[in-house]
């Protein structure tokens, strides 16, 4: 992987911070899963985990295991931008990554989605084209964060856009489904937030139980399925 903008710098003793670029978009996407997956093959000595995000991935490690075994005069965040390094020169990121597509129900509006007219006020929009639009769409999941299993999603059209509530709620139900300028997310646990509310999810994005947790993952797709009220006390059923 050759590229101009990737900078590798230190961000603590003990981490490194690997950034792909400024911008969101799926190419720095793919560049972000290669490098995260490599690591997962082909963990270094010293190595401890990796976090990724939109652009960049930090990976962490322990100095002292970096060290063992060294015959160089070199730092730690030397050895470790060295491997990094050669680690960028294997990758190929033109070969792509196989993802799911995850359909996801939403009931919108009502008492599941009290933001939905503020959404659609905003952009001149009827609640049904809100919900047209929102549900359309080809979303895919550029990062985990937040909460554990909360998905940050790229994709949105940006015609249904709208800035964050003033004031944030204390607290929000997991499943709620909400729009923060161009993104869109789902709520993984109650928690506070001030992203709009358009709809609710009967499904569980965070399952501590599973062996992996979240539901969706880095590279996976997602759309939204619209469903009524009636459908969705028939999934909360199911999976209860």
């Amino acid at each position: 992987m050759r590229n101009e903008q990737i900078f590798i710098q230190p961000l603590s003793d003990t981490s490194i911070i690997i950034t792909f670029g400024n911008e969101i978009d799926e190419k720095i996407h793919l560049q972000v899963q290669s490098l995260s997956k490599y690591l997962e093959q082909n963990p270094f000595k010293g190595f401890v985990e990796y976090v990724s995000a939109f652009t960049s991935v930090t990976v962490f490690y322990d100095p002292l295991e970096v060290l063992e075994g060294s015959n160089n005069e070199h730092s730690p965040y030397q050895i470790v931008h060295q491997t990094i390094t050669s680690a960028l020169g294997k990758l190929q990121t033109e070969v792509g990554h196989s993802s799911r597509t995850i359909d996801i129900p939403v009931c919108y509006g009502g008492e599941f989605g009290e933001d939905l007219e503020v959404v659609a006020d905003h952009n001149n929009l009827t609640t049904d084209q809100v919900i047209e639009l929102h549900s359309s769409g080809d979303y895919l999941v550029y990062m985990i964060g937040f909460a554990p299993g909360f998905p940050y999603l790229g994709g949105m059209s940006k015609s249904i856009a709208t800035p964050r509530r003033s004031n944030p709620r204390t607290s929000i139900p997991k499943g709620s489904v909400g729009i923060a300028g161009e993104q869109t997310g789902v709520y993984s646990l109650d928690t506070p937030g001030g992203w709009q509310i358009i709809g609710k999810t009967p499904l569980d994005l965070f399952r501590p139980e599973d062996d992996t947790p979240s539901l969706l993952q880095p590279g996976d797709r997602v759309q939204f399925k619209p469903i009524t009220e009636a459908e969705y006390h028939k999934y909360k059923e199911k999976i209860t």
